[in-house]
Formats: C-alpha cells, structure tokens, sequence
C-alpha cells in the first residue's frame, strides 16, 4: 500500500478511533464556553483596573432624557420642530462642509436641485432644498430623511454621526433664508453692499 492511500487511513483512524474526543483535542470547546466581563467588576487588561470604560467624547447616549428624540429627529410623537443642539457659526461651518460632501453633488451648491448629476436623472430628480414643499418641512423631518434616505436619496446614517446630520439641518435652514431674503428686510449696510453686487 503506498504512503499516499495509507496517510488519509491513518487520518481517519485517528479522527474515529484514535481520539478520545477529537472535537476537544482540537480547541472548539473553548469557543463554545467563553469569559466574558461583568459591569463593575475589576480587569487586569486595563491601567486603571476597570472593566467598564469611559465613553468616547462625542457618544450620545441612547437613555438619557430627550436623547432619542434628538437621534431620530422627534419631538414626542411629532417632528422635531426646532434643531435640538446649539446653532452657532461652527455648526454652520461643519453643515456646509457636509452638505457640499454628501447633498450638493445632487441637491446643488444652493440647494436648488439643480447640478450636473441632477442633469443626467431621468427617472426621478433631486428636489429644491430651499423651495415648497422641502422649504415648509420641520427640521425633524429633514434630519429623518438625512438619516434614513428617500427615494433614490440612500441613508447617510453611517457617513455623518447625529450632530453633523443636525449641523446639515442648520445650514440647510440657512441656504433656504438666504434664497428668500428681499432687501428691504437687510439692514442698511448689507442691503447697499446686495444692491452694489446687483449691478
């Protein structure tokens, strides 16, 4: 008999008969049972000797008061018709940046609908932003629509974390004031410097 035929014999010999328990000789025991950690208890893997670790900056809880709503875009039962996080300059910032990343390509610059990818949808396009019926939604709803998608619009829960959706929802909120301002409600020097750019 060659070694050939006579290695997967003795394979199978030792796997049915050679082994007590094969299954265990192997290890696959140890991932049926594994150790796993409980909360408050002391860790030898960590400095402070801690199981449980300290949130990251920036994590939302899920239980704190007011924190679900603020996630999916809800004030109780309704849209959230206020943006639930402080509305400065920086926020602004941040929303602008996403928004040319993630809404212009399809949404425009001005968030307008009107862009070169927009150009070449025939089945269905990209609405204004800044215009009825998206114009009258609550911010709730349009941070719903950021977070879950729309249409051909897909989910950009993974790409942008709840404040940035939120920052998207603030400058959003300021393209559309800016595309319906009348210079008779700017003040006197801002009103001559639009009239000076209109010329």
């Amino acid at each position: 008999m060659s070694s050939r035929v006579l290695s997967p014999l003795v394979a199978l010999t030792l796997l049915l008969g050679g082994c007590e328990n094969p299954v265990s000789a192997i290890g696959f025991e140890r991932m049926i049972d594994q150790p796993r950690g409980k909360a408050f208890k002391a860790s030898p893997y960590f400095a402070d000797g801690r199981l449980m670790r300290t949130p990251p900056a920036g994590a939302v809880p899920i239980d704190g008061a007011g924190s679900r709503d603020r996630m999916l875009g809800l004030a109780g039962d309704t849209y959230a018709s206020t943006i639930p996080i402080a509305v400065d300059r920086a926020l602004l910032r941040r929303g602008q940046d996403r928004f040319e990343v993630y809404c212009a390509t399809c949404h425009g610059s001005t968030g307008d609908g009107k862009s070169i990818v927009a150009a070449h949808m025939s089945l269905r396009k990209p609405p204004s932003l800044v215009d009825d019926p998206v114009r009258s939604f609550p911010p709730g709803r349009v941070f719903q629509v950021i977070s879950d998608g729309y249409g051909l619009m897909p989910s950009y829960a993974s790409a942008l974390v709840v404040d940035e959706r939120w920052a998207v929802v603030a400058y959003l909120r300021a393209l559309t004031l800016s595309a319906h301002v009348t210079l008779d409600t700017l003040p006197a020097a801002e009103r001559r410097r639009a009239e000076e750019a209109l010329r």
